[in-house]
């Protein structure tokens, strides 16, 4: 997405922050804590120096870390954490090159503030997503420890009037072998927030890392197990009523009339608030608010897309490829290539649009009064949270505070501000604060999908079989066209195209083409790998047709064009051979490959998958081998690749948003089925090691299990499936 290629861009060149011209001072000042303690004022991040030039009023930070008088280490991070293990592996770094156990160092929640907290390579948003907090942390963060380290240290040899050399820090605090003399970081806190911020500082070499690579356990876990944490929906501010509501069941309807009386008679029903286009009861509990909202009639004015289909939308989507769209990438002269081709191979492809289905329902509690608003919710946007109350409410910024939580599941969902906007609507209208929790139906029919894309895509053959043309034209709405409309450039944006281009394969002429084609009143959004959810799905797909076509094994096909790409061939020649890959299998049973660089992160996936006589698949085995550069915590790597293959099968095997007549066909989980527990496969998960600097992880094993599952069922049938979800009707009758 967009921080990928701009990391990236940086990364190719070698540069580190000081090359680009920029002192140290820019991105790191210290100070004195009330109290008495150390204050270090940091900005994130730096991976791109000349995106990082500082504002109007000058140093900026959106990060601060505190060493207290107790020589508690607190950091105020402008990340949030949704599962994902951020709030671990940031503390990780700190505490490396502070040399403090991992135990002394807390995280807090940022409160949103876009000025302080704002990330500059997001345009400036304060903003969780796009598998990047570790990869924008990893070296400010590292710094911010060994600069806090380094002046502790300098404040000791003061004190003790003895060279700084003579003196090392471990395990919080600071040591003067020759005299025996030591200090806690907490005694010297104060003196160290004195001390000048030193021009530069030594960095560990990762032979001398303590934490960074090893399986830490989780520091947010014992909350969790206990029911302490506390998340969004479990905020309950003292005379709290609780809301659910119903919207209109076509996107950009609205209400027509509503009869209530039958639900104001339901015992513990305070309130219905009826809006332009939604209806909401509130309660004094949950059971009485559902049992009021199945009470109400309601009759709907459906608007304008009253009659839209899904059918509709593909037509649409597939017309807009037959033209010319931006151009994305273009290596060589793709059109001349085709011509003398000795064989050529077409193919279209559909993914479909899908739901988020976090297992935290959405919800957001709101207290209105006349002259603020206070709104507890878990957001990936919680700046922006701020400023859609500010609008609806029409108060200033400074009378909105939001309370930021842990989040039970965000998947791109919770990058949204739509439920806020909707929870102070309905807390307008009521007296005293009212928690807003969406229904599972309502959640599903009013999400902001996943896109759906329609891809045309072909190549050429020489006499061996080796591609010597790629073109690849598809259309599809574009999220960032309006969540960052900065970066949606000439018809382009990076998300969209990312995985469709820039591939590791050698391939001497290529094309890719993008149009934009927004569908009439469906909302999109980033969902869990975004664009290369979509877009390795159609690539890896298409190379497996491409070494079918040459009649070549699908591994040995995709070795052949990766000469240049070391990291990217590693990870491929590890997955297949832990695969047992080539070894015999059982009638109905294959095997299925796919590569991918996608989120700064080399990544091979090898699915075994059963088709049974009656179509019915099963993924039984998965073997992933992962080069995301330098691991900061092996239990997070392996836990984000399991969960996210989990979340890809689903969406291999079910996940399907239809509309028809203008309405959401699928309603809960009966209708968009999840993975249940007794299909989850065999994981395997083999990390590369690597010193480079770290990849993003919490996606990247999204979208590289689809195209090898179903590149699997070709291998187990001969049945190519183009589309998804996985047809199993399609599959019986071609067995």
């Amino acid at each position: 997405m967009i921080l990928d290629n701009l990391i990236s861009s940086a990364a190719d060149s070698g540069r580190s922050p000081s090359a680009n011209g920029f002192s140290r001072r820019s991105f790191l000042q210290a100070g004195a804590a009330a109290g008495g303690g150390l204050v270090l004022s940091l900005s994130l991040p730096f991976a791109n120096g000349e995106a990082q030039a500082a504002d109007a009023d000058g140093f900026t930070p959106n990060a601060f870390i505190r060493i207290e008088g107790d020589g508690q280490i607190v950091l105020t991070m402008p990340y949030v954490e949704m599962g994902q293990g951020t709030y671990t592996a940031i503390p990780m770094l700190i505490a490396e090159e502070l040399e403090v156990d991992l135990k002394q160092v807390q995280l807090e929640h940022a409160p949103p503030n876009e000025k302080l907290y704002g990330n500059p390579l997001l345009g400036g948003l304060q903003a969780t997503g796009n598998s990047n907090a570790v990869r924008a942390a990893w070296e400010p963060m590292r710094q911010a420890g060994a600069t806090a380290r380094t002046m502790l240290v300098s404040a000791a040899a003061k004190r003790w009037n003895v060279d700084p050399g003579s003196c090392r820090a471990q395990s919080g605090e600071v040591l003067h072998t020759p005299t025996g003399k030591s200090a806690k970081y907490g005694e010297l806190a104060a003196e160290a927030a004195r001390m000048p911020v030193p021009e530069s500082v030594a960095l560990k070499r990762p032979e001398d890392f303590k934490l960074i690579g090893t399986p830490a356990k989780r520091l947010d876990t014992p909350a969790k197990v206990d029911g302490t944490a506390v998340y969004g929906i479990d905020v309950r501010p003292p005379g709290v009523k609780i809301a659910t509501l119903a919207q209109s069941p076509v996107f950009g309807g609205s209400v027509k009339s509503v009869d209530d009386a039958a639900a104001k008679a339901i015992r513990g029903v305070r309130q219905i608030v009826r809006l332009d286009d939604a209806v909401a009861v509130v309660a004094d509990h949950m059971g009485a608010a559902k049992k009021g909202l199945e009470a109400l009639v309601i009759e709907w004015d459906d608007g304008p897309h009253a009659r839209l289909n899904t059918e509709e939308i593909v037509a649409e989507l597939e017309e807009a490829t037959l033209n010319s769209g931006a151009v994305a990438q273009n290596v060589g002269d793709a059109i001349k290539a085709m011509e003398s081709a000795a064989t050529k191979v077409e193919a279209t492809y559909q993914v479909p649009f899908l739901a988020h289905a976090a297992m935290e329902p959405m919800n957001c509690t709101v207290h209105v009064r006349e002259d603020s608003c206070e709104v507890w919710v878990g957001s990936q946007v919680v700046a922006r949270a701020q400023a859609a109350a500010a609008e609806v409410t029409g108060l200033p910024l400074d009378k909105v505070v939001v309370h930021n939580h842990l989040i039970g599941g965000g998947f791109g969902r919770r990058l949204e501000i739509d439920g806020v906007t909707r929870a102070v609507q309905v807390a307008k209208h009521v007296d005293g604060p009212v928690k807003v929790v969406w229904t599972r139906e309502e959640d599903i029919q009013h999400d902001m999908y996943r896109p759906a894309f329609f891809d045309r895509i072909s190549a050429g053959l020489d006499e061996k079989g080796m591609p010597v043309a790629w073109n690849n034209r598809f259309a599809g709405s574009s999220i960032i066209a309006r969540w960052g409309p900065p970066f949606f450039n000439n018809g382009l944006d990076p998300d969209t195209t990312e995985g469709a281009i820039n591939l590791a394969y050698a391939l001497p002429n290529m094309h890719i083409e993008y149009l934009r084609v927004e569908p009439p009143g469906i909302p999109t959004a980033f969902w869990r790998s975004v664009g290369p959810s979509h877009n390795v799905f159609v690539t890896e797909s298409f190379m497996d047709e491409l070494a079918a076509a040459a009649k070549q094994d699908p591994v040995a096909y995709r070795l052949a064009l990766l000469e240049g790409a070391p990291r990217a061939k590693a990870v491929l020649e590890l997955a297949a051979e832990k695969a047992d890959w080539g070894q015999p299998l059982p009638p109905g049973v294959g095997r299925g490959v796919s590569l991918q660089f996608v989120f700064a992160t080399y990544l091979a996936q090898v699915a075994e998958v059963e088709v049974s006589k009656e179509g019915a698949v099963r993924v039984r085995r998965v073997v992933c081998a992962v080069d995301c550069g330098t691991v900061v915590n092996r239990d997070t790597v392996q836990a984000q690749i399991q969960s996210a293959i989990m979340f890809g099968i689903t969406a291999a095997l079910y996940g399907e948003i239809t509309l028809k007549d203008g309405r959401v066909e699928q309603a809960n989980f009966d209708t968009y089925q999840l993975l249940r527990m007794d299909e989850v496969p065999a994981i395997e998960v083999h990390i590369v090691q690597s010193f480079e600097p770290p990849g993003g992880m919490g996606e990247a094993g999204t979208s590289a299990i689809v195209p090898a599952v179903t590149n699997a069922i070709f291998a187990a049938t001969r049945k190519r499936l183009r589309k998804l979800p996985i047809d199993t009707v399609a599959l019986k009758q071609s067995l």
